[in-house]
């Protein structure tokens, strides 16, 4: 699915509010579009219901602006992630897809154009669960997976603004951090500053939640009901009272297990179809000053640190995502990244086909793993 190129200019002032500004920071109470009318109104003088609002939501959905309204979680907090690719000989690639997509543990599969060619993520319940489905794969294959589990998280985010021109993703809020530090103002953090740390990330997390918190996840893991009262519809979906359901949500956020709550959009339906994933060799000892202020880049939308794995040829340890409108754009950010931060060697694996994306499966996190 995709829009038209002009499909922003049908998008009025209260729907770029709640497109760009919404995609996180959605109020936790039992009735959160009443709030959401309150501050669009004070920001736009457009006088609206909650219902209006909801309606608004519902038909940005529709036109497939917005895959889905409800949280983004975190599966390696409480179970075992990996990156992982594979080199499938070109006229048996449809096939290695097949073999690698049937697993429900495999939630994004791409083609990228490179050697290995195809990048599809891995999270399951445990680290042994893990290994035994990429061994699977290995076997069924008869192509050798190369294995990258995240070692270290320095910023993974994919919000950014999408109503607007921008070539790469976040542009305007570049500009605008630019233009506000030369005047002195304080920037809007919304739109330029990135909180960055060096995140250590275990291979065998397991998450210490509560029945409550385990049901809340399996209920809301594709998303909340687009109703008035959403938290209130889950409570009643997992059979619990709708102030220990608020608890619980906001219990999963400080902890991590959700990273945001609100609309999330379809960066490619808007636009953003052409995202390169880099890879650099940095040197061991600058890998966290440098992943810590490359993460802090305004253009940069992922970057974290994967092994090497110099046996199956594989040098580089620190992973960059830029996101654009057109090839030409990222690659000049790209340049201007190896240029000013990055002046290593580096690879640029840009994706070209999407053969499987969907939200990691929460039931083979929090319950059995067979």
């Amino acid at each position: 699915m995709s829009l038209d190129a002009d499909w922003r200019a049908d998008v009025d002032a209260v729907d770029a509010i709640l497109i760009d500004e919404y995609q996180s920071g959605f109020p936790v109470e039992s009735r959160p579009f009443e709030r959401v009318a309150r501050e669009i109104a004070a920001e736009t003088g457009v006088d609206l219901d909650a219902d209006a609002v909801l309606d608004r939501v519902r038909g940005l959905r529709e036109r497939g602006v917005f895959r889905r309204f409800g949280a983004v979680l975190n599966p390696p907090v409480i179970g075992s992630s990996t990156l992982a690719a594979v080199r499938a000989p070109e006229e048996r690639f449809d096939e290695v897809a097949e073999v690698i997509d049937g697993y429900r543990q495999v939630n994004h599969n791409y083609r990228r154009d490179h050697e290995w060619n195809q990048w599809f993520v891995v999270t399951a319940g445990s680290r042994e669960r893990r290994d035994a489905i990429l061994a699977e794969i290995e076997e069924r294959t008869g192509c050798e997976v190369l294995v990258l589990p995240m070692r270290t998280d320095y910023y993974i985010d994919l919000e950014f603004p999408v109503v607007n021109g921008d070539r790469f993703a976040r542009e305007s809020g570049e500009a605008r951090s630019a233009s506000k530090s030369a005047s002195g103002e304080r920037s809007d953090p919304r739109a330029s500053e990135t909180a960055v740390s060096a995140t250590r990330i275990s291979e065998s997390a397991r998450g210490d939640l509560e029945p409550l918190e385990t049901d809340l996840l399996l209920a809301i893991q594709d998303g909340f009901p687009l109703s008035s009262t959403p938290y209130a519809d889950v409570a009643s979906e997992v059979d619990a009272d709708i102030d220990d359901v608020l608890a619980a949500v906001e219990r999963l956020l400080a902890d991590g297990c959700i990273k945001r709550i609100g609309c999330i959009v379809n960066h490619v339906v808007t636009g953003f179809t052409n995202n390169c994933m880099v890879v650099w060799d940095v040197p061991d000892d600058e890998l966290d000053a440098r992943g810590e202020a490359v993460g802090s880049l305004s253009y940069v939308t992922l970057c974290y640190h994967r092994p090497r794995r110099p046996d199956q040829d594989w040098e580089y340890n620190l992973f960059t995502m830029i996101h654009g409108r057109k090839v030409d754009a990222v690659d000049a950010k790209i340049d201007e990244l190896a240029a000013d931060h990055l002046p290593v060697s580096h690879e640029r694996l840009y994706s070209t086909e999407t053969l499987k994306q969907t939200g990691a499966r929460y039931e083979d996190l929090v319950a059995s793993d067979d």
